[in-house]
Order: structure tokens, then sequence, then C-alpha cells
């Protein structure tokens, strides 16, 4: 399927939802007005970036793919796809599977007309790495009160380094901030002086 196919089957995506008497207009509004969605509005958001979901996994060639919906940590829709050929879309260092989630919330969102979190994973290498990166910046926090110095982590992806700042942000030993340029942002893990705490 190439790109014109996937922009053609969109209408197709917001067909389904309607036909599920889905009106996406008074989700956006619940939305704006509450700050969540109710169950029902959650499942039209999961049947509609589902249906976007399996459209772009098309265009790799996977069309027998399982896709799991769960609700992660922070609120946010997760969609884990398995049982397919699907290491290429994960790519070096998680770079594939990040332009495939930006392509799919920007279909998403502008569909529903407002952000919606919706996280794309493949065969649970997020969660996997969601591990990791928490590990890692709890090693630097420990590293940076031993030695009341300012460690660097390597560069990181926005996600990722979101999941440094919220793994140390109830930890009032240790500040975070992020420093450097995109591709080569980092975050920077300092002791907090007794004086500041």
């Amino acid at each position: 399927m190439d790109p014109q196919e996937i922009m053609d089957t969109e209408g197709e995506a917001l067909e389904e939802a309607l036909d599920a008497a889905v009106d996406f207009e008074a989700v956006k509004a619940h939305f704006v007005e509450n700050g969540s969605i109710d169950d029902a509005e959650v499942d039209a958001v999961a049947d509609l970036s589902v249906s976007y979901l399996r459209q772009l996994l098309a265009c790799f060639g996977e069309h027998d793919v399982v896709i799991d919906e769960y609700e992660g940590d922070e609120g946010e829709l997760i969609l884990d796809v398995s049982q397919g050929d699907l290491a290429i879309l994960i790519g070096r260092h998680g770079r594939t599977l990040e332009a495939l989630q930006q392509i799919l919330s920007s279909l998403v969102n502008r569909q529903l007309g407002f952000h919606y979190p919706v996280v794309v994973d493949i065969e649970g290498y997020r969660e996997r790495r969601r591990r990791k990166v928490r590990d890692m910046a709890r090693r630097a926090a420990d590293r940076a009160k031993r030695s009341d110095k300012p460690v660097s982590l390597s560069p990181m992806s926005a996600y990722e380094r979101r999941l440094v700042h919220i793994a140390l942000r109830d930890d009032p030993e240790v500040s975070t901030h992020s420093e450097g340029e995109d591709p080569d942002r980092y975050v920077v893990v300092e002791p907090v002086d007794d004086i500041d705490r």
C-alpha cells in the first residue's frame, strides 16, 4: 500500500468509526471539558488508532499481526504489535518505531481534532527499553549522589529523556535537565545541595 492509498483509506477509517456511532466532536468537547474521556470514547479512539496502524503496517507487508490494546502508566493508550517479521519496524535504537509512532499520532490526532496519547510498541520493545532507561536513570542518580558531581547520560530521544525525568522526579537528592540539540540532546542528573532542599 503506497502513501496515497493510506490517505485514501483514511476516509474508510472515519466511516467505520461513524458507523460505530462515534461523534469525535463530542469526544473532543468531553476531553477539553474534563481532561479525560470515558471508556466508550477510549474504545472508539482505540478502534480508530488500530485501523490506522493496520494500514501503516500493511505498507511494510505486515497483514496478519496481532495488536493488543492496554492503558499505560500515564493514561496513554498502548498498542502492542506482535506475531510478524517486526524487527525492521523497530529499527536501530528504535528510530523506525519512533517514526511510525509520529505518523500514527499525526493521523489519529488530526482525525480527533485534539491530542490523545497513543503509543505504538513492537513486541514489548518500548517496555523493555523503558525499564532499561529507568534503571540507567537510577544508576546515574546514585553516581551523582556518591560523587557529588553532575552525571551526563548518552543522547536520547525526547520520549526517553522524559522517562529519565519521570523516573527521578520524586528523588529529592537529585535534579534533572536536558542539554544539547536534537538528535544529540541528553539528560544531566545533578546532586541537589543540602541548602537547595
